[in-house]
């Protein structure tokens, strides 16, 4: 869905001389971890004076950010009729707005991923491991640039590399990581279906609140063995010892937090996708981390840096070659 779209028109339900909150707006959408995305959307809002992101403020009040500036901000407020003092809006509780008509789509979302998270398989059901695909996404702003790197297992061969770009409506929100990325992953895999065994995503699988991260998702929706690599914890407790420890949630090992060698630092968090078991996961992720990331995903985010730097901005520098 176009949630950046519909994030507007919920913007522009707030009246003049009335404010409303970047939480009553997360509300609105059906989940608080959107919060840190209405600033984010706010942010890049393209019409500031058509969808009247001045009238959001702080919870508490007090004047939060303005693309156009402060200074601005209070002008149009002020013009309005809503008195500021101090960096707050006065008469805040009275004229706080928080009645929208919304159908939180955010909820529907969530029914969704529940539904599919029913469909997931974690045992190993695949016909080999020898070409293991990697996808990963950069952006600038609602442009996605994606790239997919094959890499043969059994071959001297350079990994074959494919690149993709779409335009995304949907802003980065915690555990629906799958809604943004799909435009551009769905034009990759048009490309390289069938041309591998197993594909690599950056992001979880399994190791997901409602156990279907984008590994899982991406998996379920294509029918294809999927295995998530993330960053960051998403959900769980990591319990264990040593370069390789399980990650539980609600008393099931979902996946594992691994250091790949000594020299790492801070882990990479493996989760089964669909059709391969846990186990299974965290054997190939090992097999592939030449340094931290394993070599597929990182050649994969390399690609679409470079990809995301050459298009978007011709004179910058370019990264790394693979």
């Amino acid at each position: 869905m176009n949630l950046v779209k519909y994030f507007y028109a919920l913007v522009q339900q707030i009246p003049a001389g009335r404010v409303s909150t970047y939480g009553a707006l997360a509300r609105a959408l059906g989940d608080m971890r959107s919060a840190r995305a209405v600033g984010r959307m706010l942010n890049l809002n393209p019409t500031p004076i058509v969808v009247p992101c001045h009238r959001v403020v702080m919870g508490d009040g007090t004047l939060g950010g303005f693309g156009l500036g402060i200074e601005k901000k209070i002008e149009f407020l002020e013009s309005e009729g809503i008195r500021i003092k101090n960096g707050r809006v006065m008469d805040f509780k009275h004229l706080f707005f928080d009645d929208f008509k919304t159908t939180y789509p955010l909820r529907h979302l969530r029914k969704e991923q529940e539904e599919l998270a029913a469909k997931v398989r974690l045992e190993d059901d695949f016909s080999g491991t020898r070409i293991i695909a990697g996808v990963d996404v950069a952006y600038d702003g609602y442009n996605a640039y994606a790239a997919a790197v094959l890499v043969d297992r059994e071959s001297i061969e350079e990994p074959k590399v494919f690149t993709a770009t779409a335009e995304t409506s949907f802003p980065y929100i915690p555990t629906y990581l799958t809604y943004r990325e799909i435009p551009a992953i769905e034009k990759l895999l048009d490309q390289i279906q069938n041309r591998f065994d197993v594909l690599l995503l950056d992001g979880n699988g399994s190791l997901h609140p409602r156990g279907i991260g984008i590994a899982s998702h991406i998996g379920v929706l294509y029918d294809i063995p999927t295995i998530g690599v993330a960053k960051n914890l998403l959900c769980g407790n990591v319990v264990g010892y040593g370069q390789i420890q399980e990650v539980i949630v609600d008393g099931v090992r979902r996946g594992f937090a691994l250091w790949p060698s000594d020299r790492v630092k801070t882990p990479i968090f493996v989760s089964p996708g669909h059709r391969i078991s846990c186990a299974t996961s965290l054997k190939i992720v090992r097999s592939l981390c030449k340094y931290k990331i394993p070599e597929p995903l990182r050649r994969a985010h390399l690609a679409a840096t470079e990809l995301k730097h050459r298009l978007s901005a011709p004179s910058a520098p370019q990264s790394a070659a693979l």
